[in-house]
């Protein structure tokens, strides 16, 4: 019994490692994974996003898991489609697939309407 009870904390404790919300790096937002995180100038409802279908291939959100809670200027919100995102003071937050690796900005003013999230 003891041994099952140490297991599925064990368990409970990963799942909740990977349930990070964004975090200020370098003067701009980035996800879990160090990747640098974008706003939508066409996301014009607080909580909504307009990215959805193709939209959402080029710019995936950035996902928040079952567990992520709300706290301060961060909420999760239900993402175009449907996906659980976050969003910072209202603005839902998006990943560039172009962007290669951690720290990559290739996206920061794409077509004059996606820009790096800023604290």
């Amino acid at each position: 019994m003891r041994k099952t009870l140490l297991f599925l904390a064990t368990i409970a404790l990963s799942h909740t490692a990977f349930a990070e919300m964004p975090k200020a790096m370098g003067g701009h937002f980035v996800d879990a994974e160090g990747y640098t995180l974008y706003t939508f100038d066409k996301d014009t409802t607080p909580g909504q996003s307009a990215c959805s279908g193709a939209c959402s291939k080029k710019w995936p959100a950035a996902q928040a898991s079952a567990s992520d809670k709300a706290s301060g200027d961060w909420t999760v919100i239900s993402g175009a489609d449907g996906v659980r995102q976050w969003a910072y003071k209202g603005h839902p937050l998006y990943r560039f697939a172009d962007d290669k690796k951690p720290g990559d900005t290739a996206g920061d003013n794409f077509r004059d309407v996606w820009h790096i999230a800023k604290p």
